[in-house]
């Protein structure tokens, strides 16, 4: 297959593809355009970009023209650390309530929204910014808040953690805020992993087979390296080195027959009727996954 060149790919640089885009070495031939998620999904619909490191439920609701990397994901199994609605009130009691979305995913709303559908719990979604400690002195029964933002958020609650604390074994609690971990309850719903990003391209343009194999590579360098990656991103986010990483190996970077069950899943409770989800078809990936 002919590639137009240059082949255009988004890129998201949030710290949670850190471990595989602080080592990727873009291959000749390919065109790098970096923006917000929500810049990128439009990029990708349009035909800007050909792939792109896209939400999960951007990634559902257009089946019909994109396909995704049939070994890549950004999913975690249990918590995830940085998806998180912070209330005061015990979850059941949101029912009624008001709950504030800041600048948030598209994969994180509708995670929410299916959360409370699945527990009986109606409450109102509003846009408003703020930190999650400021929108819940307002008023606001409950708080969404996503990202690198929201990890930082969760320890400022939380922390400080000392040494003798696990790191399997994070508090999610104190002085009367409870952080709720998204993909955790999503866990204890289904039983399932959670994949909150795939690497979709459009089924018009799949992406040069060097430009996959480089993302492998970077990849492995990535998590073969994790502990200077978690170096680097803790003097950027302000947190505590091993807190980094445990977010970071906590990650599962590729897209297992369980991520996909997780998606699967997912794509049935937020769209009725979507379009079968595709991975890989058309693509020739001779190399095995790293």
């Amino acid at each position: 297959m002919t590639f137009a060149s240059p082949y255009p790919i988004g890129l998201i640089h949030y710290t949670n593809v850190a471990p595989i885009l602080d080592y990727l070495e873009v291959p000749e031939g390919v065109q790098v355009i970096k923006g917000v998620p929500t810049e990128m999904n439009a990029a990708l619909l349009s035909g800007r970009v050909s792939m792109a490191n896209i939400s999960g439920v951007e990634f559902i609701r257009n089946a019909g023209v994109l396909s995704a990397l049939p070994d890549f994901s950004v999913s975690v199994l249990g918590a995830v650390y940085s998806v998180n609605l912070f209330h005061k009130k015990p979850w059941g009691e949101l029912r009624g309530g008001r709950i504030a979305l800041t600048a948030q995913s598209a994969t994180s709303v509708a995670l929410l929204e299916v959360l409370l559908k699945e527990t009986g719990v109606q409450a109102t979604l509003e846009r408003a910014e703020g930190t999650a400690t400021e929108l819940l002195d307002a008023g606001y029964d409950g708080v969404l808040r996503i990202g690198d933002d929201a990890l930082r958020e969760w320890y400022g609650v939380v922390g400080p953690i000392g040494e003798e604390v696990s790191m399997l074994d994070l508090p999610h609690q104190k002085n009367g805020i409870t952080v709720t971990d998204l993909a955790h309850r999503w866990f204890v719903l289904t039983g399932h992993p959670f994949a909150f990003a795939v690497w979709a391209y459009r089924k018009d343009a799949p992406p040069p087979h060097a430009l996959v194999q480089a993302m492998r590579v970077a990849r492995r360098r990535g998590i073969g390296h994790l502990a200077e990656v978690s170096e680097r991103h803790a003097t950027t986010l302000g947190l505590p080195e091993r807190v980094v990483q445990h977010y970071l190996w906590n990650f599962r970077y590729h897209l297992e027959a369980p991520d996909r069950l997780g998606l699967s899943e997912f794509a049935d409770k937020v769209e009725s009727g979507h379009a079968p989800l595709e991975f890989g078809v058309g693509l020739t990936l001779p190399v095995p996954s790293s």
